[in-house]
């Protein structure tokens, strides 16, 4: 069975200390035989942490990850880490056009597309991130904004194929301090609108698609349950390593119960897909 994908990204906390004490507690907690073997879990810290996050999850399983690269190879771009120097620091996934990125730092649908080829040339499992804002929503383009941002993220691959490819579903109005969970049905479609571009662009790649905005304790389980996604990419309610532990115990409860589910009905997926938003 393919892993079901449950991780973090730290953003802009943890000092070295802090990074190391959770690094610890998560090597304490796989050795102790507390990870369920089904979940695979992922952190992404902060650049100046990745090293030494590295040495301290070393043959633990737990892949490591970087928030941000730049996608040229080298040079005078101050203030930038390539992917290969990333890749150099641990790194096995970077993650690509979070919705930060691309309000706050004006990052672009080309600057995306730039990424994750380079990623994929530096061997970096690329995690794009794609999502829609609520005016895009409340105006009924969901569907378009998410196709657009997808298919332009992987339109400068050419003949390269990515080892895995990891793509989350995360609205900009479910980030963040105040953000909310979307619905099932809002989450239903943008998983939905995902999975048909994969398959009509990507078709030959391994795929995992997850859902992040505003996941927590309370409602992973519900997600894992009843939506169709391969993971979980969660925010500050994993900033502990015990709420990380937390949420990956509730996901492989919620597993189980999955697995006596049918599997996906392709005329309802479509079905999801055609639904005007509104």
């Amino acid at each position: 069975m393919a892993p079901f994908w449950l991780g973090t990204s730290w953003k802009m906390t943890k000092t070295l200390d802090e990074a190391a004490a959770y690094a610890d507690d998560l090597r304490s907690a796989v050795e102790a035989g507390s990870v369920p073997p089904e979940v695979r879990l992922f952190v992404l810290p902060a650049a100046t942490a990745l090293a030494s996050v590295r040495d301290r999850l070393a043959g633990t399983g737990v892949a490591l990850g970087s928030q941000n690269a730049h996608p040229g190879p080298d040079g005078a771009v101050t203030g930038e880490v390539s992917m290969s120097m990333v890749r150099d620091a641990g790194a096995s996934i970077v993650e690509i056009g979070h919705a930060e990125r691309r309000t706050l730092l004006s990052e672009t649908d080309d600057m995306v597309a730039d990424k994750v080829a380079a990623a994929v040339s530096a061997g970096l499992r690329p995690l794009i991130c794609v999502g829609e804002t609520s005016a895009e929503r409340a105006g009924g383009v969901t569907q378009d904004v998410l196709a657009r941002q997808l298919r332009h993220a992987l339109s400068r691959l050419g003949t390269l194929r990515p080892i895995e490819l990891l793509v989350a579903y995360e609205p900009h109005w479910a980030i963040g301090d105040g953000g909310r969970t979307a619905t099932p049905g809002e989450a239903a479609e943008g998983l939905a609108v995902v999975r048909r571009v994969l398959a009509e662009d990507l078709a030959d790649t391994p795929t995992a698609v997850l859902y992040g905005g505003s996941v927590h304790a309370g409602n992973a389980a519900g997600l894992v349950t009843g939506l169709d996604v391969d993971g979980l990419f969660v925010g500050r309610a994993a900033w502990t390593a015990p709420g990380l532990l937390d949420i990956a115990r509730r996901c492989h409860d919620a597993l189980r119960r999955r697995s006596l589910r049918q599997p996906r009905n392709p005329d309802l997926v479509s079905a999801i897909v055609r639904k005007d938003p509104r």
